[in-house]
């Protein structure tokens, strides 16, 4: 397979920040493919720097994802949005009961899917300790990104070795040095938050956020299996299907979200686009949600004689939402 190079001149890291596996999201979320990357990564590195390598490529995934939902959804006037918008990799989380020192962040939580588990008991069989470095790694980097603090998932156990779920417990790191667990201090040495982030930094920027109908900034947004359309008009809003067979990052869409925050549709060829966008997108197996429809819009939208999955009033809900179907989709293949 050799996906991922083992050689890497950033302090701290195991492997090469510029390959594919570090940048190509849909590796995540194949078990076979997470299968045959623990079996290969072990069987070249060994187990504990197989175990590193996979934390800190979920590491990179996870805060790179978190930075760009952070940077689209700056302007919304709910800013406790961010905090709540679920992550692409489908985890249970709830504060702390206590939590010392106060204000400190601490959660607990789970990967209900245990996917990783169960890709790693089909291709190494069963482990002696927990073996989700990926999804540690991934969760360890959207908590960081989100709260903007060096945040570190630690695995307390796990389906891989037999337990009934894949939980685990995230902190700061500097509540984990000075409340040291099993464990801990070689999860902390296997995540170099600064180089990290570095690496994140070092790569493009994100595109602006944008809010609303504007027809010079609106932009197509891709976040794994969702997208976002700003409907700018009919043929616009047509065109931007054609991404989804043209573009290889958006080819794992499965649910797309138009926004009509703002855009007035009429019951001539607006409903017409509405329609053929809504086939188009069936026609590709997805799913279409609607977001901020007006009251000018809605009557047109209740007459569609082929209605969205959903009609959600705005659209970092409408998106939260998206994430959430996306998800019960992945359970049902």
């Amino acid at each position: 397979m050799k996906s991922v190079s083992v050689e890497s001149s950033a302090p701290g890291l195991l492997f090469d920040p510029e390959a594919l596996l570090v940048r190509e999201p849909r590796v995540l979320l194949d078990p076979r493919f997470l299968g045959a990357l623990h079996a290969e990564l072990e069987d070249e590195l060994g187990s504990e720097p197989a175990n590193t390598t996979l934390l800190q490529i979920g590491f990179l995934h996870g805060l790179r994802d978190a930075v760009n939902a952070v940077c689209q959804l700056a302007q919304t006037e709910d800013g406790g949005a961010l905090a709540a918008l679920p992550s692409p990799l489908p985890t249970r989380l709830r504060a702390a009961a206590a939590v010392r020192p106060p204000g400190a962040i601490e959660l607990h939580g789970s990967w209900p899917e245990r996917s990783e588990a169960s890709a790693r008991l089909a291709s190494l069989g069963r482990s002696s300790d927990c073996a989700c470095a990926v999804s540690a790694g991934y969760t360890s980097g959207w908590l960081s990104g989100l709260f903007d603090a060096d945040i570190a998932v630690l695995e307390t156990s796990c389906a891989a070795t037999g337990a009934a779920e894949c939980r685990f417990v995230a902190r700061e790191a500097a509540v984990w040095r000075t409340e040291p667990a099993a464990g801990a201090e070689a999860l902390l040495a296997a995540l170099p938050f600064a180089a990290l982030r570095e690496a994140i930094r070092s790569e493009p920027a994100p595109e602006p956020p944008t809010r609303g109908f504007d027809a010079e900034a609106a932009v197509i947004h891709i976040w794994g299996p969702v997208m976002v359309i700003p409907f700018c008009g009919p043929d616009e809003a047509l065109q931007a299907l054609d991404l989804i067979g043209r573009d290889p990052s958006a080819r794992q869409v499965s649910v797309v979200v138009l926004d009509l925050t703002g855009a007035i549709v009429d019951e001539a060829f607006g409903a017409v686009a509405l329609e053929q966008l809504i086939e188009g997108v069936e026609g590709i197996g997805a799913e279409i949600v609607f977001a901020g429809v007006g009251e000018l819009s809605a009557a047109v939208v209740a007459e569609l004689s082929t209605p969205p999955l959903l009609v959600v009033k705005d659209l970092h809900n409408a998106i939260a939402t998206a994430f959430q179907v996306a998800r019960a989709q992945r359970r049902l293949v």
